[in-house]
């Protein structure tokens, strides 16, 4: 069974989201971690650029594959988890914790319509 945290939001591509106030802290699911397999590499070069929706923001390499992470909502990429480029392993145990990818700076009318609630989420994966 996934973890899948009911007070987080989701999207397609296997990100989470969390609200706190206007800044937005974003990261991978425990699907993602498990599909990636063993992460060894973070790298987000966008700090202190405006992305819209959709844009990618950085990737994440593991063993076998690279991926795109992408921005689900569109915001300034306020911060990117230091802690990652030293012990991206940390993705892997604790990919809604101390595992968060970046904090992003949103509007006050940021579209927030396309993401999923956990429910939704599991669905896509099959839960």
């Amino acid at each position: 069974m996934m973890n899948i945290p009911a007070d987080l939001k989701y999207t397609k591509d296997h990100e989470w989201i969390k609200f706190d106030g206007d800044i937005v802290i974003i990261g991978v699911t425990d699907f993602a971690q498990k599909e990636l397999g063993d992460i060894v590499f973070v790298e987000v070069d966008t700090e202190g650029e405006t992305l819209s929706a959709g844009d990618v923001f950085g990737t994440v390499e593991a063993v076998k594959t690279v991926s795109d992470l992408f921005m689900p909502l569109a915001g300034t990429v306020d911060s990117f988890n230091q802690n990652l480029e030293d012990s991206p392993e940390v993705v892997n145990q604790d990919p809604y914790g101390e595992g968060w990818m970046v904090k992003i700076k949103i509007d006050d009318n940021t579209d927030t319509s396309e993401l999923l609630t956990a429910d939704q989420y599991k669905e896509i994966i099959g839960e």
